[in-house]
């Protein structure tokens, strides 16, 4: 299928539905000689598994990651690595009274309308669930920027309902159940959460992602900048809405006297710009947020069509998230480290050894 791709050098393709037997990818590009192994993917898988608090889906998957080929004796080959995760607690039965009606908010009416036909169980390609192998490919990526450029990604949740978080970019992802850099709104946000719960809806959420140790000059201009491929990767993500680089539609309130980063041997002043200036990588911290929308799949009924076109209703029952902005965290990691790691391969495949005319400006 089209589109089930990401990348140019280190390139990414996955496979799989939601309730078939398993989800794939295959990882290409990744250079040889990297330390790898199950355990490095299974932290991020772990981190974005179902079934790890009330707030969550409660389908119970144990996200165990296998690596196929492309590694030996805990390094990668340099040939293509195969991923593959399987799925334990599939349910396809569960959604046999859906396979007639359209559920409002999903992609079923616009699969049918494509193709023909639909994979009614659990939405197929169309689920959260693809995800886990985003999140597995990425930990590859995270893997390599760390190793060869020293490059740190963190993600956490800026805001849910009634609750935003003020602060800059924590240093590193927060540990507790939410990902919010400050543990004592957790409890309001469970309490926040249950009340959603038992009005049977749900609620979007707005995360935060961050790369630290970018250096300049990574990006191209025109149509690959780094932003666009960053918006682009972000906005893939199943239920997002809206991306946003640096400041964001926040630029629409600012005189660009305030918006520009005033500039000293000293570095940047301030970064309005999220690390990125025509395309191309400042050396600043790269900043972006992303707007998860709330479940469609929710017990309230609501008016729809069946496949003939008949007017009827439906009411979606199962295991689904209150807001899947929580689980959100580290599937927007993964997208970033994943954009980062194939332009950091195309930087150095075109540029390897140039000597900028200026040192870098002190990060700030």
């Amino acid at each position: 299928m089209p589109g089930d791709s990401l990348g140019q050098v280190f390139r990414v393709t996955t496979f799989g539905e939601s309730h078939g037997a398993a989800l794939g990818a295959i990882v290409e590009g990744c250079p040889p000689g990297l330390p790898l192994t199950e355990e490095d993917l299974q932290v991020d898988l772990d981190r974005r598994r179902p079934g790890t608090g009330r707030h969550v889906s409660q389908r119970r998957e144990s996200d165990r990651v296998r690596i196929l080929s492309g590694v030996y004796e805990g390094h990668t080959t340099g040939t293509a690595i195969g991923l593959l995760v399987a799925n334990e607690d599939a349910r396809p039965a569960d959604y046999g009274a859906l396979a007639e009606v359209f559920r409002p908010g999903h992609a079923d009416y616009t699969y049918l309308m494509k193709y023909g036909r639909r994979d009614p169980r659990g939405g197929g390609r169309a689920s959260a669930r693809e995800t886990v192998m985003r999140v597995a490919a990425g930990g590859i990526a995270r893997r390599l920027l760390e190793t060869l450029c020293g490059v740190r990604i963190t993600g956490w949740l800026a805001e849910l309902g009634p609750w935003r978080h003020e602060g800059p970019p924590p240093e590193r992802t927060p540990e507790n159940l939410f990902f919010v850099a400050d543990d004592s709104a957790c409890p309001p946000l469970e309490t926040y959460l249950d009340e959603v719960r038992r009005a049977r809806d749900s609620v979007g959420a707005r995360v935060g992602v961050c790369a630290r140790g970018v250096p300049p000059g990574w990006g191209d201009p025109v149509f690959d900048k780094l932003d666009a491929l960053i918006a682009h990767a972000l906005m893939s993500i199943g239920a997002v809405k809206a991306v946003e680089i640096g400041d964001g539609v926040g630029v629409v309130r600012q005189r660009g006297s305030e918006h520009r980063d005033a500039m000293s041997p000293a570095g940047f002043a301030s970064n309005h710009a999220g690390g990125i200036l025509g395309g191309i990588s400042s050396g600043q911290d790269i900043v972006a947020h992303l707007a998860f929308k709330p479940t469609s799949s929710i017990p309230q009924e609501v008016a729809t069509l069946d496949v003939h076109g008949r007017a009827t209703t439906v009411a979606v029952h199962g295991r689904h998230d209150p807001c899947v902005g929580v689980r959100g965290v580290p599937v927007a990691e993964a997208m970033l480290a994943l954009v980062l790691a194939d332009t950091f391969l195309r930087q150095r495949a075109q540029c390897a050894g140039l000597d900028p005319p200026l040192a870098p400006l002190p990060r700030t």
